[in-house]
């Protein structure tokens, strides 16, 4: 039960950041909210935290507590249609399905080019 709501809440919570990048991106959003979206998700994409995630308990609450209240003044600042419209566009986007295969095709290509890179300067 506890789980299903907390996973449910994740969710969410991913949705909101990828309509925040939306959003922010929009040419109809204010600057000041497009400050605040673009400083959010760059924090909760980002692999550096303020605090390390490797901290037991402090490390994951402040992305349990930074990330929802950035997104939550984020809201507050934009209007509310384009809002609406962005998170509809996310939820519709975080249901289109992903493909392994397409995946394993790009990784393929990235190790590729390394190596080939590396055999070009002469290091393999």
């Amino acid at each position: 039960m506890i789980g299903s709501r907390v996973q449910n809440w994740a969710r969410r919570l991913k949705a909101d950041a990828h309509a925040a990048w939306i959003a922010a991106r929009d040419p109809r959003c204010p600057w000041a909210a497009r400050l605040v979206g673009l400083g959010v998700t760059a924090y909760a994409l980002s692999p550096i935290d303020l605090i390390p995630d490797f901290i037991p308990v402090l490390g994951l609450l402040d992305d349990a507590i930074l990330v929802p209240a950035g997104i939550w003044l984020f809201v507050r600042l934009l209007p509310a249609p384009l809002w609406e419209e962005c998170r509809a566009r996310a939820l519709a986007e975080a249901n289109r399905p992903t493909s392994r295969t397409g995946m394993l095709i790009v990784i393929g290509l990235w190790i590729g080019s390394a190596l080939l890179v590396a055999w070009t300067l002469g290091l393999i």
